[in-house]
């Protein structure tokens, strides 16, 4: 086998990002990412929780097509929480300072320990071509995503969360980068 060196934009899959956030894949699939904002379900009452666990059994029911269900963790950069006690340290007191050198030093294994992370959770919509035959797969596909979105929005808002479709070309690098890049949260203190 030949060792070729090959360029980053020739191994991703992306072809091309459209005005309305679907991306076109090198292989003529499509694909269209939703950010959910999910409720906090322990603080819910127990019917509120029935009410959400039955919303999210229709969910699953009304949608009869394939997505992904993405949960993105990222470490928490707290350099500029950590830079800020270090400037109000200069004025206190001695007690005062070390209170604050031990909590410094907590949040700093805390991060490392990996428990202070956020998570961002995503739904991937995918729609490929079945049937070569089809002359304008393109446009069918751009419809079909956003007939897919709308549905997924109106269950899922119903369960009390908050879906957004990422429509700006901006956003879609930005998270697509943090799905290439995971691991430079892991490395981040």
């Amino acid at each position: 086998m030949e060792n070729k060196n090959i360029t980053v934009q020739q191994w991703l899959p992306f072809e091309k990002i459209f005005n309305n956030g679907i991306i076109e894949l090198k292989n003529k699939e499509y694909i269209k990412i939703l950010k959910i904002t999910p409720i906090n379900y322990n603080l819910k009452s127990e019917l509120e929780k029935e009410a959400i666990l039955n919303s999210y059994k229709i969910f699953l029911k009304t949608c009869n097509f394939c997505f992904q269900i993405l949960v993105q963790s990222n470490k928490e950069d707290l350099s500029k929480h950590i830079q800020k006690i270090n400037e109000n340290l200069i004025n206190e007191k001695n007690s005062i300072q070390e209170i604050s050198k031990n909590y410094i030093q907590y949040i700093k294994n805390l991060n490392h320990d990996k428990k202070s992370s956020s998570k961002n959770f995503y739904i991937i919509l995918k729609e490929k071509n079945e049937n070569k035959e089809t002359l304008n797969f393109e446009n069918y596909a751009i419809e079909n995503l956003n007939e897919k979105y709308f549905k997924i929005k109106d269950c899922l808002s119903r369960c009390g969360n908050m879906v957004i479709a990422i429509d700006e070309k901006k956003e879609i690098i930005s998270v697509l980068c943090s799905f290439l890049n995971s691991r430079m949260y892991f490395n981040q203190i």
